[in-house]
């Protein structure tokens, strides 16, 4: 004897070997044998082969009319074998009751199971519904096979140009776009990103990383609301004797920070550095303070920024020349003769701009000999840096002391030996679009202007983070451990100390119109300067404040994206520029080695990039470049010479820089389309 019966949604036939009074053995036409329950068993039969009859039946169930067997379908619950006889004939045969089972079994729209073999006709609305449905169904697979079919053609559907960073990061995987790029692919046997870019979905390789970047950071957009800046109304005094002047980049507009000489020639020097004061006017929880925490630092990138304020709300702030500006001043008292540090005062003031100094303009003048030689003269020095010649030249001599006592505390000196390299994109104005001319200029780190500034705002943020820390007014803090391999730069509320820079304590906080942490820092330092001891129970930020950690995270994850994002785009213009400029051979240096190869440093360019062949650490190549990848940000070489013989100590030449960021290099795209992702068009419900 043979049954048919259901086994796990499926209907399986088999020869029964022996049966019980509640199940049965049955072996199945591939010899398995299984133990079927004895209310699984719909059909008992001896002949045909179970074989014959499912094929039989699978082919009167395809030609089944299933709105006319809806139709002549009994009213209430059912048996199949009721449906054939009146779909069939008064006594069906034995395929036409498995046809009509498979039917009913297979058009769950049409009729709900009540059980084994037994159903019930759905109800006519219902009914209409799920046939809307599946039309609906049948429309959308046949648009994704007609754009799967075009991407194959190297042509890109507006529909999917339009989706394409949704597709490749953060895709529904139901969408009909989706699956439309997921059938091409594996129609074509391309890399989904490849198969895009073929059919011209990238515009170009510029515009897929900044609209990947906006789509993942800034899918509003990188516009502001309207919002207006509010006023000071803080009556502050003047600070009458002071005449400030800021050095930044001639492209810097958020001029935060200037600096001040007091007393040369007193024996008593007194240092102001001045930190323009949003926090005077902005609230926490305000609007425009919605807008920075939401942003949490100005992004940059060569050629262009997205701001964290509003422009207009910049330049309410902005310590421009030509006025008296609301500041937070940190005044540092000096030793004339010995530079030995007498005390520190902050206090919240309108501090005289006389002068907006660019150190791009003035790196060829103000150097270390009319620095430090009052003698020397140099051609053509603008007027507003000779009459600040004598604040510069203590600066100056200032910073390479507190230099000097930073890295006693650190057990070792501050090697830079490597260039900072700045990117003018040639007639850029406004947004990039990936075709200008790049040029790359270099200038040593550590210049004299740099050094001034850097060692100024170490003095603040450090000064600061102790004083803070002392009235137990909590901040966001920067700390390292130590020096000691793998041991990084972290962010925390406590003023902890910080091994790389040699101080006790740093709190970001002179940055305030671009990086949130230091607006944050900044009201709770003016608290500190309005209610001293008691500032703590003052400050908006409490200890052990919920919203602070909150503000540490988020900050900690848009920081560690947007460096990446800058480092990313200098990479991109750094490769525009070999191929602008016809570069094909570059001088390296190996810094590390790779399975297989290694990775070198170009030695005129901000390039890292591997090379193939094991390298000794430290020597010097003469490198061919091969293919560019500009949606991957690749470029490999080839070793064309060995340019030297390593010393001994030559592998630890680049360990020196302590406090880079890890180096950009190029890796494959991660995408979010997955090719073995089920078939699109799969049909559901299907029993075997």
């Amino acid at each position: 004897m043979f049954v048919l019966f259901e086994e796990a949604g499926k209907y399986l036939g088999g020869r029964v070997l022996s049966e019980a009074e509640a199940s049965a053995q049955v072996e199945l036409e591939t010899g398995k044998r299984v133990k079927v329950k004895g209310a699984n068993i719909v059909l008992r039969f001896e002949k045909p082969s179970p074989a014959d009859l499912i094929a039989e039946a699978r082919s009167l169930a395809a030609a089944l009319d299933l709105d006319l067997a809806w139709e002549f379908a009994p009213e209430g619950e059912f048996a199949f074998a009721e449906l054939a006889a009146e779909y069939f004939s008064e006594k069906p045969s034995l395929a036409q009751q498995a046809a009509a089972l498979f039917a009913l079994f297979e058009a769950p729209h049409y009729f709900r199971r009540a059980g084994k073999g037994r159903f019930k006709k759905a109800p006519a609305e219902i009914v209409q519904q799920a046939l809307a449905a599946i039309e609906k169904k049948k429309v959308i697979q046949a648009q994704i096979a007609e754009w799967a079919a075009q991407l194959a053609e190297g042509i890109c559907p507006a529909p999917v140009r339009e989706q394409l960073y949704k597709i490749l990061f953060r895709p529904d995987k139901n969408a009909p776009e989706y699956k439309a790029v997921v059938d091409a692919a594996r129609a074509t046997q391309r890399p989904p990103l490849d198969l895009l870019e073929r059919a011209g979905a990238i515009d170009s390789p510029y515009q897929f990383h900044w609209r990947r970047f906006l789509f993942e950071n800034f899918p509003k957009g990188t516009g502001f609301p309207a919002l207006a800046a509010p006023a000071i109304v803080d009556d502050l005094p003047v600070a009458a004797e002071v005449q400030a002047f800021s050095i930044d980049d001639s492209q810097t507009t958020e001029i935060d920070d200037a600096l001040s000489v007091q007393g040369l020639g007193t024996g008593t020097v007194t240092v102001g550095i001045h930190i323009a004061a949003p926090a005077l006017a902005l609230a926490p929880g305000s609007a425009i303070d919605n807008v920075a925490r939401a942003r949490m630092s100005t992004v940059y990138m060569p050629g262009y920024k997205i701001t964290m304020l509003p422009d207009e709300v910049v330049n309410t702030y902005t310590l421009l020349e030509g006025g008296d500006r609301p500041a937070v001043s940190l005044y540092a008292r000096f030793d004339e003769a010995t530079l030995e540090l007498q005390g520190t005062e902050t206090k919240l003031e309108r501090v005289p701009i006389v002068a907006n100094l660019r150190h791009d303009q003035l790196d060829t003048v103000v150097t270390q000999p009319w620095l430090e030689d009052a003698s020397f003269q140099s051609d053509n020095t603008p007027e507003a840096a000779a009459k600040l010649r004598a604040p510069l030249s203590f600066l100056f001599r200032l910073a390479k002391q507190l230099k000097a006592q930073r890295e006693v505390v650190r057990g070792k000196p501050e090697n830079f030996n490597r260039p900072d390299y700045n990117f003018r994109l040639v007639g850029n104005e406004g947004e990039p679009t990936g075709s200008e001319q790049v040029q790359i200029s270099t200038r040593q780190r550590g210049a004299p202007l740099d050094l001034i500034v850097s060692e100024a705002m170490i003095l603040a943020n450090s000064s600061w983070g102790g004083w803070l820390g002392e009235l137990g007014v909590p901040g966001l803090y920067r700390s390292q451990a130590s020096l000691a391999p793998g041991i990084k730069v972290r962010m925390g509320t406590r003023a902890l100390p910080h091994a790389g820079l040699g101080v006790k304590s740093y709190a970001w906080s002179t940055s305030p119109l671009r990086r949130y942490t230091d607006l944050v820092n900044q009201w709770q330092i003016i608290a500190a300067a309005r209610h001293g001891k008691t500032a703590a129970l003052a400050a908006p930020f409490k200890p052990k404040d919920a919203d602070l950690f909150s503000i540490l995270s988020g900050f900690d994850a848009a920081y560690a994206t947007y460096n990446a994002y800058q480092g990313g785009m200098e990479r991109f213009w750094t490769l525009k520029y070999l191929q602008q400029q016809g570069i094909t051979e570059l001088e390296a240096t190996v810094i590390k080695d790779l399975p297989n190869g290694a990775l070198v440093r170009a030695e005129t360019l901000p390039l890292v990039f591997p090379v193939a062949g094991q390298q000794e650490r430290g020597a010097r190549l003469r490198v061919k470049l091969g293919e560019i990848d500009e949606i991957a940000l690749d470029v490999s070489g080839t070793v064309l010479e060995r340019l030297d013989t390593p010393k001994a100590d030559a592998a630890l030449a680049d360990e020196s820089d302590e406090g880079d960021e890890e180096e950009v290099v190029a890796g494959p795209i991660a995408i979010a389309v997955d090719l073995s992702d089920s078939e699109a068009a799969a049909p559901e419900n299907t029993p075997a």
